[in-house]
């Protein structure tokens, strides 16, 4: 596999953990994870090549869907964090903004 099916492979990998992580299907991000680490494996292969305009735009591709992928994760562990702390009879902190708790 060449650098450019590879990057592409990535993104379809980062679409499919998207999905798996919308509908909370532990089996599929765990398979789409798989399969991306392994196709960014064969990226790396080619790392001593310089990069075309097609590879940087895929490449920046893949970055933004990575970008969305650890926005869900830090989002629903922020939400796991605040529900464990409403069950353990703690108070769940306000959100603040430069310092002011809002209402």
């Amino acid at each position: 596999m060449n650098r450019r099916d590879a990057l592409i492979q990535v993104i379809e990998c980062l679409h499919a953990e998207i999905a798996a992580l919308k509908a909370s299907d532990v089996a599929a991000l765990e398979a789409a994870t798989r399969a991306k680490l392994i196709a960014i494996d064969t990226v790396a292969l080619h790392d001593g090549e310089a990069p075309g305009a097609e590879i940087r735009e895929l490449a920046a591709e893949a970055h933004k869907l990575n970008e969305t992928c650890r926005i869900y994760v830090n989002l629903m562990a922020a939400n796991v964090r605040r529900r464990l702390q409403i069950l353990s009879g703690q108070q769940a902190p306000s959100y603040k903004a430069a310092g002011y708790a809002l209402a």
